[in-house]
């Protein structure tokens, strides 16, 4: 059963709750079960419920008013730990009331509460010396500090907030959590707050970068299942704005690392005996595949959430690099080395160019322009110079090519003549395996034995 929402602090109660004693009325038939364990005296004199030394009989009754109602002996001594009874028992407040003295000193107050349980908890607790022990969930500290709050109980609502800030939370009792804390003072929120709420307007975007740095930063053994985990987390985060601004900024950090490398690589530092040249050109590359792994990571990460517009725009505008890397590919010893290195570059050329190709990223003209003119090249030196290529290579570089050749489509007709001719190395004897190629060029030659429409005749 669930108390009443709190009331604000500074709320005490209205005249028409100090009354004289009067006898109660018998409970009705429906009357929902009482709280017996909790009614029970305190065996001490001058405890909870003892009627024998009592000053203070307190009704609580549901709402409406018909509805059943409990009666509890208390004493005001302890009720004037609540700054809302002891507002009620003050002798200012006292004068005000017109009632005359009825059963002995006693006094009458009423209580409308929504639930009894609850509320006779926290006014046993008024004759607590602590509350060790009298909190044992998040879920029931909850309850007594919304009670609490109503009765302006302050040691228990600081035993109450003292107990939530140091256990954990379900999803739901943080909801309840956040729909209290408007009802507490400033010095009561701070950790519960602190707990809830960033210190800045980008400390998410702080910790997504934090963990997709962590996911491309080194070689940790784990690197695959934080990667894993990170991609999860990124699907799941939903301002896709931030999570492309994140992507973004350390895409482009890690393809300049990659460029940084290979441009080592190509001016060695020359200081030094020649093995320990040749030494530092093997880490130079070595490095350069660590970060191009992690570099395909990201890009696949972007595409997957459609955030890659950006990175398309960046991978198109990469000329010298592209003319590094082509280079690079042409020599054994760069082959030698780094083998791999050809294939994570071009999965990456790959991805980028199959978002461009099926409208999931709309790039402009001179963009998918750039992107072919550029990375053709590349592709031809890697279809060229391993051999016999490598199965699922193969499958790779054949992708491409049919993705290029599907961009190439979308371009006007003089720079598609351009570049189909630079493709024909993709052609080979059996005219069926080239089948790309051929639908290529018939299309290009369909639309250039296009007759213009002719008004005259129409």
């Amino acid at each position: 059963m669930q108390s009443a929402a709190p009331k604000k602090r500074q709320r005490l109660g209205s005249s028409s709750n100090l009354t004289r004693i009067s006898s109660s009325s018998p409970p009705s038939d429906d009357e929902p079960p009482l709280p017996s364990a909790l009614l029970l005296p305190d065996l001490r004199p001058g405890g909870f419920n003892d009627s024998s030394t009592s000053d203070v009989l307190l009704r609580l009754h549901l709402d409406p008013p018909s509805a059943p109602s409990i009666d509890l002996r208390l004493h005001s001594s302890a009720l004037r730990r609540s700054r809302f009874f002891s507002a009620l028992l003050s002798d200012r407040w006292r004068r005000h009331t017109d009632e005359s003295s009825g059963d002995g000193d006693s006094l009458r107050l009423n209580l409308t509460v929504s639930a009894f349980d609850t509320h006779v908890r926290v006014l046993r607790l008024l004759y607590a010396a602590d509350f060790s022990g009298a909190i044992s969930s998040p879920s029931e500290a909850l309850s007594i500090l919304t009670v609490a709050l109503e009765l302006l109980f302050d040691e228990l609502i600081a035993a109450c907030v003292r107990y939530l800030e140091a256990v954990p939370w379900t999803e739901e009792e943080e909801r309840a959590v956040l729909s209290v804390v408007p009802f507490l003072g400033p010095d009561e929120s701070t950790e519960l707050l602190a707990r809830l709420s960033p210190h800045g307007a980008d400390a998410a975007e702080d910790m997504l970068l934090g963990l997709v740095h962590a996911a491309t930063g080194g070689s940790d053994p784990k690197v695959a299942t934080i990667k894993a985990f990170v991609a999860r987390v990124l699907r799941d985060f939903s301002p896709r704005d931030s999570v492309r601004r994140v992507l973004v900024r350390v895409f482009v950090l890690s393809l300049t690392k990659v460029k940084e490398l290979l441009e080592a690589y190509w001016s060695p530092d020359v200081r030094g005996d020649r093995d320990e040249a040749e030494a530092k050109q093997r880490l130079n590359l070595h490095s350069a595949v660590a970060k191009g792994r992690h570099l395909l990571w990201l890009v696949e990460r972007m595409v997957e959430m459609g955030v890659a517009g950006e990175a398309v725009t960046e991978w198109s505008e990469q000329g010298a690099f592209a003319a590094d890397l082509e280079k690079g590919f042409k020599d054994d010893a760069f082959r030698n080395i780094a083998p791999g290195l050809p294939t994570i570059m071009m999965r990456c050329t790959c991805r980028l160019a199959n978002a461009v190709a099926s409208g999931e990223i709309l790039a402009a003209r001179q963009v998918r322009l750039k992107l072919i003119r550029d990375w053709l090249p590349v592709l031809k030196v890697c279809r060229d110079n391993v051999s016999p290529i490598p199965s699922g290579q193969k499958l790779l570089y054949q992708e491409l090519e049919e993705t290029f050749l599907r961009i190439i489509s979308t371009l006007p007709m003089s720079d598609a003549q351009k570049l189909l001719q630079e493709c024909l190395t993709f052609s080979s004897r059996n005219v069926e395996d080239c089948q790309h190629l051929v639908l290529a060029f018939n299309t290009w030659f369909r639309r250039a034995n296009r007759v213009p429409n002719d008004d005259d005749d129409t």
